[in-house]
């Protein structure tokens, strides 16, 4: 290699990106896009707010349709059909094999001490832990979402899987809440004295039912007051139902002040990491990203773990077509922002983008050279999020549980729920999400050009899949 004609290069990528820096990945479980301040006044989420507005926040900003999918998308840079269908649902199976390069593995490779701190779900038995996949250190649930205080997933063979380096927790730390003891993990790695750069990987798991949030009351599960059925027994007293702008308690239905109050405590738990960031010296050089993982839940049957509550509408209410599980936007359109202080100027991006676009930017902005024969799916946004160049139309792809099926390119989007796979042309419906945002007008018959190409990108795509 001529090192005298690299060099300009080198001078040029260290001017535009200095030091390396720290990277958080901050993914929530089930907030809407409704479920954040900055997208809906009713909700108190002063900290989400004031980073989103201190960076590039996503307008046009996708991800899958469920917890597992997304989470094969962001870690890979791959669509998670890709891996088999299997990857296209919740699950507690592994989801793509060891030896797949990671966010993580590829973080590793360049000198960065990596640690996950909260829900895994790539794989819910210690043998396919995020230690096999480029995480020096891990802490909190293997499995999917699990109760806020006894740790446990649904009721199953898998309840237990609180673990620290793939080793179970004897007791699961039970009695304190999961976004404590997450954002407690997340600070003492933050504090750790180290001479690398660091990848911190903070997959929470709220706001994902069960919905529990007990205070100092921590031996009382969230129940009704008999008393007072619109109030949550010792809501006065717990301050998750008592923001300073009274906001939370303007909310009439107890279940949507239940989940703001989840909500408010998530919000408290990243300002706690942001001020942790600071008190080190840490928060000028670090690359802070936030998503969701899918729209949001609505509604929940109960029963499915100790202490699970039936809860009805939830959520905010959202501008949108679908919930989670669902490709049309109220599924896979959600909050999302970069945060880079003195590189990331404050703007909103509507430049569409999806979360496998994050594992080639991040490549990108630490001067990571691909070498493995495996291709992304996602692309390069460091141009657009650092510069504000414009990025040129590209496909974008959703396959969930294997036969709700989504593409789309430039305004318009393709959406089939046919179960036959791959679904035929006349399958499809059709919108323009720039005149029909809400997708109620299905214009495939006004656009029969449109649909074929639009088909055809999906079968290009279907093709590249695991079957």
């Amino acid at each position: 290699m001529n090192w005298f004609f690299l060099l300009p290069v080198l001078l040029i990528w260290a001017q535009l990106f200095g030091a390396q820096p720290n990277v958080i990945i901050i993914l929530t479980d089930d907030q809407g896009w409704g479920d954040i301040g900055y997208n809906n006044p009713k909700v108190y989420t002063p900290n989400m707010d004031k980073l989103a507005q201190s960076g590039a926040l996503f307008s046009n900003h996708y991800v899958m349709a469920q917890c597992t999918p997304t989470r094969v998308a962001l870690m890979t840079g791959r669509y998670p059909s890709r891996f088999g269908p299997h990857a296209t649902a919740a699950s507690t199976n592994p989801a793509f094999p060891k030896g797949t390069p990671t966010i993580a593995s590829m973080l590793k490779s360049q000198g960065y001490d990596t640690c996950l701190s909260g829900k895994w779900h790539l794989g819910s038995s210690p043998d396919h832990g995020p230690n096999y996949f480029g995480f020096d250190q891990s802490y909190g649930c293997l499995s999917g979402a699990v109760g806020n205080y006894n740790h446990g997933y649904r009721k199953g063979p898998l309840f237990h899987t609180w673990h620290r380096n793939h080793q179970l927790i004897e007791g699961s730390e039970n009695g304190v809440h999961t976004t404590q003891l997450i954002t407690d993990d997340a600070i003492r790695f933050i504090r750790q004295k180290r001479d690398n750069p660091f990848f911190l990987y903070l997959p929470y798991t709220a706001v994902h039912t069960p919905l529990d949030e007990r205070g100092k009351f921590h031996d009382q599960p969230t129940r009704l007051d008999r008393r007072n059925p619109n109030r949550w027994r010792n809501e006065d007293n717990i301050p998750w139902f008592n923001d300073p702008l009274g906001k939370i308690q303007e909310e009439k239905d107890p279940e949507k002040r239940l989940f703001l109050a989840a909500l408010h405590h998530l919000d408290h738990a990243i300002g706690r990491v942001i001020d942790t960031l600071k008190d080190q010296n840490l928060y000028e050089n670090t690359l802070l990203l936030f998503s969701s993982d899918n729209g949001p839940q609505v509604n929940w049957p109960g029963n499915a773990y100790p202490d699970d509550l039936k809860l009805t509408n939830f959520n905010q209410p959202i501008p949108m077509r679908g919930s989670k599980m669902d490709v049309y936007e109220g599924g896979i359109k959600v909050p999302g922002f970069a945060l880079w202080p003195k590189k990331i100027k404050p703007q909103q991006i509507d430049t569409p983008m999806h979360i496998v676009d994050w594992f080639p930017t991040i490549a990108q902005v630490v001067g990571f050279e691909r070498t493995d024969p495996l291709s992304w799916d996602g692309i390069d946004q460091s141009p657009t999020i650092l510069n504000g160049a414009k990025a040129s139309d590209r496909d974008f792809y959703w396959v969930q549980s294997n036969y709700r099926r989504a593409v789309r390119h430039g305004d318009w989007k393709a959406v089939s729920y046919s179960r036959q796979a791959p679904a035929k042309k006349e399958d499809w419906s059709l919108y323009n999400l720039v005149s029909d945002p809400l997708e109620k007008k299905n214009v495939a018959d006004r656009h029969p050009e449109i649909l074929e190409d639009l088909h055809q990108r999906f079968l290009r795509h279907h093709r590249l899949d695991k079957k």
